[in-house]
C-alpha cells in the first residue's frame, strides 16, 4: 500500500484525524529544522522557527489550497518565521548580515562542490569541519534574499518553481538571485579563506 501524500494527510487532519497531523510533523520536521539551522545560524532560533512553523500549520491548515503542493507551502511558512528572526536578530544588532555583492569566475560546480564539503581551490589546505565553519560564516553574513534562495536550492535541492513559490518571486528574480548568491558566496567564501590562512601564517 502507498504511503499517503502530504496533501492527503492534511485533508485527514482537517476531518478530525490527529494522527495525520502528527505523521505530516514527523514526515517534514527534520528538514524544516535544517533549513532553519542554515538560515539562523543559530540552534536555539531554529527551534523557535520550526515550533512558531508547527504553530502555523496547526492554526492555517483550513487555509491550504488543496489545488497546491504542500510542501513548498510549508517551507514558505518556516522561510518567513526565519525573516521575522533575522529582522529581530538585526534590529538588535547581534550579528550583522549585510554583505557587498561580488563578482566570482568559478561558476555553480564549484559552489556545489565546497557544499558538499569535497575539495576545492583555493582551501585545499582546510580540514573539513573548518570548510563547513567558514561555509557557515559566510551564509549567516549574506543578504537573506540571497542566502534563503542559497539554501532552498542548494541544501534542500527544490527546483525554481518552487523556491519562486516559498520566496514570492518570478522565476527570472529567482534565477539572478541564485546567480547572485553563488557570486557573492564565491567570493566572501574566498576572503574568509584568506583571512584565515593570514591568521594561521602570523600565530
Amino acid at each position: 500500500m502507498n504511503a499517503p501524500t502530504d496533501e492527503q494527510l492534511l485533508a485527514d487532519y482537517l476531518r478530525g484525524d490527529e494522527a495525520a497531523f502528527e505523521l505530516l510533523v514527523r514526515r517534514h520536521v527534520r528538514e524544516l529544522h535544517q533549513f532553519a539551522m542554515r538560515f539562523t545560524n543559530d540552534a536555539p532560533a531554529a527551534d523557535d522557527v520550526v515550533q512558531d512553523t508547527l504553530m502555523q500549520l496547526h492554526a492555517s491548515a483550513e487555509k491550504f489550497d488543496p489545488k497546491r503542493r504542500f510542501k513548498p507551502w510549508l517551507f514558505t511558512i518556516t522561510a518567513n518565521k526565519a525573516r521575522d528572526y533575522l529582522r529581530r536578530r538585526t534590529r538588535r544588532r547581534e550579528v550583522p548580515i549585510d554583505a557587498s555583492t561580488g563578482s566570482d569566475k568559478s561558476g555553480g560546480q564549484r559552489f556545489v562542490e565546497l557544499f558538499e564539503a569535497t575539495s576545492v581551490a583555493p582551501d585545499e589546505g582546510l580540514l573539513v569541519e573548518e570548510k563547513r565553519r567558514l561555509v557557515k560564516q559566510v551564509i549567516s553574513e549574506m543578504p537573506t534574499r540571497l542566502s534563503e534562495v542559497l539554501i532552498l536550492a542548494y541544501y534542500h535541492r527544490f527546483p525554481y518553481r518552487d523556491i519562486g513559490e516559498i520566496v514570492d518571486a518570478p522565476l527570472g528574480t529567482v534565477k539572478s538571485r541564485l546567480h547572485a548568491a553563488v557570486a557573492n558566496f564565491g567570493e566572501q567564501y574566498k576572503l574568509a579563506v584568506a583571512e584565515l590562512e593570514r591568521k594561521r601564517s602570523t600565530s
